[in-house]
C-alpha cells in the first residue's frame, strides 16, 4: 500500500505533466503507449466531417453508377414522353444524393404527386414524387390546352387528373425497369398514390435514402421529379452498382431492349420495292421522237434474272413471272457484297 499516492501528491503530479516538467515517455521498458497526435503534422492529418444522422451507406462509386443508370431511364422516359404527348420533353439527371428520410419528406411540396413503386422481387417500395409545377402543364397538354395562361392550383388532384397521371407513371415504369434490367429484372408497380407526403412512411424517418433528382422541361414549362430509394430495398444488389463493373458492362453489351425496341419498330416500316429488268442509253433525240409502240432493244437477254431493288439499292436477283393474275417476281439468291450487277 506504500506505492499509493494521496490527492495532494496526484495534483502535484498533474500539474507537472501540464506545466511540461515530467518527461511521459519510458525509455526503460516498452511503451504502453498506441497512438500519440504528437507524431503527425497538422498538414498531413486528414480531418472529415462526419454526420451520425446521416451515415453514408453507399459509396460515391455505387453513387456513381447510380447517376448512370438513371441518365439512362432519364433518356428513355423523355423519349417515351414526347411520343405520347406530341411535343419535345427534356428528362435529364439533377443530383444524386444521400439522406434521411424524414429530410426528403421535409423537402416536398404539399400538395404533390406522391407515388409508391413496388418493385418485385425486391424487398420494399421506391417513392416517385413529380412535382405540380409541371404535372399541370402535362395534365393541360393532354386535355388539349396550350399551357399559355395556366394556373398551378394548390389543391390534391381530382380522380380525372390521376387517370391522366397515371399514363404519366406507367412510362415512367416501364423505363425504370428497362434501366434496372442491368443490374437485376425488376417489376414495377404502382401501390399507392398520395397528395400529402407526410402521410406517407414506407421507412424510419432516420432510414437513409438514395434521392435522385430530375429536371424535366416541356415548352416554356419546367419542373422537378424526385425518385426516393431506400437503401434496405437495394441492399441485396448494391455489391453489382460498383463502378468499374458497370463501365466494364457498359462497354461490353448492347443495351438489349433498346435494341429490340428499334427491331420492332423497323420491322413494320414501309419501303418501296422496284423491278429493274434491264438498262440501256438512247440520244435525247431519240427520247424526244419516242412514240407508242415503239421498241427499246437492250443487250440484255430475256432469260437472265432482273434486279430487285429496294429504296433504290440492289438486293436481290429474281426472275418475272405472274402469280393469281399478277405480274410478280420469284427471288433467286441475294446479291454479294461488291458483286457486279450489270
Amino acid at each position: 500500500m506504500s506505492d499509493v499516492l494521496d490527492q495532494n501528491e496526484v495534483d502535484a503530479l498533474l500539474a507537472a505533466i501540464s506545466g511540461g516538467e515530467v518527461d511521459q515517455s519510458d525509455d526503460d521498458g516498452p511503451s504502453t503507449q498506441v497512438f500519440t497526435i504528437n507524431a503527425y503534422t497538422e498538414a498531413s492529418l486528414e480531418i472529415r466531417p462526419y454526420d451520425f444522422k446521416r451515415p453514408e451507406r453507399v459509396s460515391k462509386d455505387q453513387m456513381r453508377a447510380l447517376e448512370q443508370l438513371h441518365e439512362g431511364f432519364a433518356r428513355n422516359f423523355g423519349a417515351l414522353l414526347s411520343g405520347f404527348l406530341r411535343t419535345i420533353v427534356e428528362v435529364k439527371v439533377a443530383n444524386i444524393e444521400q439522406l434521411t428520410y424524414a429530410e426528403f419528406i421535409q423537402g416536398l411540396p404539399n400538395p404533390t404527386s406522391f407515388n409508391l413503386l413496388g418493385c418485385d422481387p425486391l424487398d420494399g417500395e421506391m417513392c416517385l414524387e413529380i412535382s405540380p409545377l409541371i404535372i399541370y402543364p402535362i395534365i393541360d397538354r393532354l386535355l388539349g390546352g396550350s399551357n399559355a395562361e395556366l394556373f398551378i392550383p394548390q389543391r390534391p388532384l381530382t380522380s380525372i387528373e390521376l387517370r391522366l397521371v397515371g399514363q404519366i407513371t406507367d412510362r415512367a415504369m416501364q423505363a425504370l425497369g428497362e434501366a434496372w434490367e442491368s443490374i437485376v429484372a425488376v417489376k414495377f408497380l404502382l401501390d399507392e398514390t398520395e397528395s400529402n407526403p407526410q402521410l406517407v412512411q414506407i421507412v424510419p424517418p432516420n432510414e437513409v435514402v438514395v434521392v435522385v433528382g430530375f429536371e424535366l422541361k416541356m415548352g416554356g414549362r419546367a419542373g422537378t421529379m424526385s425518385l426516393c430509394i431506400p437503401f434496405n430495398v437495394i441492399e441485396p444488389v448494391v455489391e453489382k452498382l460498383a463502378s468499374q463493373g458497370w463501365d466494364a458492362y457498359q462497354r461490353g453489351r448492347k443495351d438489349q431492349s433498346l435494341r429490340d425496341r428499334l427491331s420492332s419498330k423497323l420491322n413494320s416500316a414501309p419501303l418501296m420495292a422496284q423491278a429493274l429488268l434491264a438498262e440501256t442509253t438512247i440520244t435525247m433525240s431519240d427520247l424526244m421522237n419516242m412514240a407508242e409502240g415503239d421498241v427499246i432493244a437492250t443487250e440484255k437477254s430475256a432469260t437472265e434474272p432482273a434486279m430487285l431493288c429496294v429504296e433504290g439499292k440492289k438486293k436481290f436477283f429474281a426472275h418475272l413471272g405472274q402469280y393469281r393474275g399478277h405480274r410478280a417476281l420469284r427471288v433467286t439468291r441475294a446479291i454479294e457484297v461488291g458483286e457486279r450487277c450489270n
